[in-house]
């Protein structure tokens, strides 16, 4: 696998929108996961601000370019949460489009298991 390409994207939902955000992108995240590119995603909630979210995602894609042919354009998930996410937002959300370098777990207290995952590989 190499280094791949990933996203930082902020939202901010309307209240009156969450739970069928939360729904739609848990379901989109689902069926994401299954795709052959797909490495991970986190989702999280803003912990003082219940209407902000953020969500990385990681990608097998060469180049932002190939991302959007294979995945955004062809996905019908996709293509449905893009064309309703406005709708949903209270301002437009703001993607960072990152470049993975290195990437380090915890041991979870097994001192002898190295967990730095290398992805320059």
């Amino acid at each position: 696998m190499g280094k791949g390409i990933s996203f930082y994207i902020n939202y901010h939902i309307k209240k009156e929108h969450i739970d069928t955000w939360q729904k739609t992108v848990n379901n989109m995240l689902k069926k994401m996961s299954g795709e052959e590119n797909f490495i991970c995603a986190y989702l999280n909630k803003d912990a003082n601000d219940s209407t902000h979210f953020t969500l990385f995602e990681r990608w097998d894609e060469p180049s932002l370019e190939s991302f959007i042919e294979n995945q955004l354009q062809k996905k019908n998930y996709r293509i449905d949460y893009e064309q309703n996410i406005a709708k949903w937002s209270k301002c437009p959300c703001s993607h960072s489009n990152l470049h993975p370098i290195e990437e380090w777990h915890g041991n979870h207290g097994n001192e002898s298991d190295i967990n730095k995952c290398n992805i320059n590989d």
